[in-house]
Order: structure tokens, then sequence, then C-alpha cells
């Protein structure tokens, strides 16, 4: 049985112009503070990132959940001691899933175009 996600996180803007805004995330509801620098930036996690064609996916970025964990173990244990959440793989899943339905990349809105 698999539990409810504990990790929440949304990105600031919706529709054009994503690239203003700045990630809110919580763990069982406490704020958790990022890094300032990944604040305003796209997770890199995968997904197809185009308004024109959302289901090629010669239009996907990113890295799929193991590899981008492997690549930010190191911010996110420091993260994750900070705000005092178990340093345990499945929490370091929770909080990709969590991103990655929020993530987003520069032109994906279409708001520059």
């Amino acid at each position: 049985m698999q539990r409810v996600n504990p990790c929440m996180a949304r990105w600031s803007r919706n529709g054009n112009l994503l690239c203003h805004g700045h990630w809110i995330i919580s763990w069982m509801d406490k704020p958790v503070n990022l890094p300032e620098s990944r604040r305003e930036k796209d997770m890199g996690t995968w997904a197809i990132y185009s308004v024109i064609d959302p289901d090629d996916e010669t239009f996907a970025q990113g890295l799929e959940e193991d590899a981008w964990i492997i690549e930010n173990v190191d911010w996110l244990t420091d993260l994750f001691y900070a705000h005092d959440i178990a340093l345990e793989t499945e929490n370091y899943r929770y909080f990709y899933q969590a991103v990655n339905k929020q993530d987003w990349r520069c032109t994906s809105c279409a708001g520059c175009m």
C-alpha cells in the first residue's frame, strides 16, 4: 500500500511567464526553504515540456527519478537534515514526485514566444 506523499510542491506562477515564479514546498504541512540557488529555477525533472505537442517525447527533458536523485543527493540531504526530514530513499522519491508534477522549462508556457 502506497502512502500519501508528505511533500507538497507548487510553482507560484500558472499560465504564461512561468520563469517569474518560485517554488513553494512543504513537508507534512511545514514550509521547506530551498537553497537560494534552487528557489526560482526549474528542478530538472523528466517530462515532456512542449505546449505545441505535449505527447511527443522528442520534447522530453530532464532526469528521471533515480538519476535525478543521484544527481541532487548532496543538496537534498542538506535540505532534509535542516528540516528534520528522515534521510530515507522513500523521502527522496516523494520529493522528486512532488516537484516533478509542477516542474517547468523555459518556453514550456509559451510566455516568451
